[in-house]
């Protein structure tokens, strides 16, 4: 008997975090994609030193939430992270994520004028794939777009990518101890942005894969921490 793989969309409650005001001093918004195993209350508080009156933090939570295992604990000891995606029926969850962004983008722009604002995405670690990824394929528009210990998926058609992530300022971000990039690599995507006519500012900081105030100040006051 042959067995069938189906889809069908339904509909669910996602939930985000915002740190910021939305008043008429508002003058920038920052969406904010954590990384793997992470959640939006915990990422965003990172961003609460650079969050106020002029600029709202928008931190999505990705949609499959599990347990961090950790054995011999109980699940009611163990911490709970989210993931954007998995290797697993990964171009749904890549739709589906896209589209939700769209909405909590959509839903913020409700409250806020876009035209009195400029916005910056942020995707930090497995973020950085899905911070692209939206920007290429979503409807959602940046003034700035910042990679941090992140590189971008092997399989993105850069050709067909590029047009969303031009209209983006790009900065790649990473520790001069980050385990998950080398300079070699850094190097590499680099240079396959540069063909497609993307030029990023690359700021480099003394650690490892973790998010550094002093950069997040820097980047919120426009300014490099790196070369």
């Amino acid at each position: 008997m042959a067995i069938h793989e189906h889809h069908i969309p339904v509909s669910r409650t996602a939930r985000y975090c915002t740190a910021g005001d939305t008043g008429l001093a508002l003058r920038e918004v920052w969406f904010v994609c954590h990384g793997y195993a992470q959640l939006a209350s915990r990422f965003i508080r990172h961003f609460e030193p650079v969050a106020g009156a002029h600029r709202l933090i928008v931190a999505p939570e990705a949609l499959s939430r599990f347990y961090v295992e950790r054995p011999g604990q109980p699940h009611s000891h163990v911490p709970v992270g989210a993931s954007w995606m998995t290797r697993e029926d990964r171009l749904s969850e890549i739709d589906d994520y896209v589209e939700y962004l769209d909405a909590v983008h959509a839903e913020i722009f409700r409250e806020v004028s876009r035209a009195g604002v400029s916005v910056l995405v942020l995707g930090f670690s497995q973020g950085v794939a899905t911070a692209a990824r939206w920007l290429s394929r979503g409807a959602a528009r940046a003034e700035r777009l910042v990679l941090w210990g992140g590189l971008l998926p092997q399989d993105l058609d850069y050709a067909a990518a590029a047009p969303g992530l031009r209209d983006s300022e790009m900065t790649l971000v990473v520790g001069d101890h980050d385990e998950h990039i080398g300079p070699a690599d850094l190097a590499a995507q680099s240079e396959r942005l540069e063909q497609h006519g993307i030029v990023p500012r690359i700021v480099r900081y003394g650690g490892g894969h973790r998010l550094d105030g002093g950069v997040l100040l820097g980047l919120a006051d426009g300014v490099s921490a790196g070369s």
